[in-house]
């Protein structure tokens, strides 16, 4: 016979219990039941285990070698169990997280990882800043669990994308330019005869596409300038009046002399926030993550509506 688990657990009953009613009641099973399973294993073993008397039984000398033996394996199995249920939960491990550079500079962002860090405190964060057309390939790839993104026009149909929100856009010019003076919001349409500064679209597709698509809805096709990898070095160009550009309402966070934030009139245009991860495949840790993000991001746009 070959020695299972539940031969392992039965033993370890009836000797703390050293009866075999009381173990059989604790195992919810009937006692001759369990006196067999025992008899199996004392002959597998090939001695008893356990003297019966009146009163109950005692473990013999082979009994008390092999409770020695055993007992440590019964902590690690409970452990196992233990550690398994934690993983099947999300509550240990490492979260792989991508980001891209902007959607840090909304305030939401670091609240969601903090309040992560704070319900999973067992678990491991390894970010990962990268463009948002990276960041998919690197989530498709396997290298990061999950990504926050600026969304682009399509996406891979494997991924599962959770829209957070929307945010504002805002116009950043140079002090020297006219467009730089004034109380009222900028109609988009006053960037027409600007040059446009902004990152490619095989770097930053999301705002990319966000900012051609406020400037074709306000009737016109912008005048692409210069380019640059990331923000600052936008906004670097926008200060040496180079052109302008359209960066998320958070960016405004980034004091860079020489450059003046301006609002846009209603309708404001806007660039999205995103989640992604992958649709079949993805680790209870992302969903974990990805649940919090939502409830912060939902809580955030309910108190900025109730606000105004």
């Amino acid at each position: 016979m070959n020695i299972e688990l539940r031969h392992i657990r039965y033993f370890l009953t009836v000797a703390e219990e050293k009866n075999f009613t009381r173990a059989a009641q604790r195992l919810c099973m009937s006692q001759p039941p369990l006196s067999m399973q025992i008899r199996d294993l004392e002959e597998s073993i090939g001695a008893e285990l356990f003297l019966r008397t009146s009163q109950g039984v005692v473990l013999t000398e082979v009994g008390q070698a092999f409770l020695a033996a055993v007992e440590p394996l019964q902590h690690q199995l409970d452990d196992a169990i233990q550690l398994a249920r934690h993983v099947a939960n999300g509550e240990v491990g490492q979260l792989r997280l991508g980001f891209t550079g902007t959607s840090m500079l909304n305030p939401l962002i670091p609240e969601s990882i903090r309040r992560y860090q704070q319900q999973y405190p067992k678990v491991g964060l390894k970010l990962e800043e990268a463009n948002s057309l990276k960041l998919i390939d690197y989530v498709l790839e396997d290298r990061l669990d999950i990504a926050i993104i600026r969304p682009p026009r399509q996406i891979h149909s494997s991924l599962a994308m959770q829209q957070l929100l929307n945010e504002a856009l805002i116009a950043a010019v140079s002090v020297r330019r006219d467009l730089a003076h004034g109380e009222q919001p900028l109609q988009v349409t006053c960037l027409r005869e600007h040059e446009m500064i902004l990152s490619p679209r095989s770097v930053s597709a999301g705002l990319y596409d966000a900012v051609t698509d406020a400037c074709q809805q306000a009737g016109f096709e912008p005048k692409m300038g210069q380019s640059a990898p990331q923000i600052v070095s936008i906004l670097s160009l926008v200060a040496a009046n180079l052109g302008v550009s359209m960066v998320p309402e958070s960016s405004q966070q980034l004091q860079i002399q020489g450059v003046v934030y301006r609002p846009f009139a209603e309708p404001v245009p806007t660039v999205g926030l995103a989640v992604i991860y992958k649709q079949h495949l993805a680790t209870q840790l992302a969903i974990n993550f990805a649940s919090i993000l939502q409830m912060v991001c939902h809580q955030g746009a309910k108190y900025s509506s109730e606000s105004i």
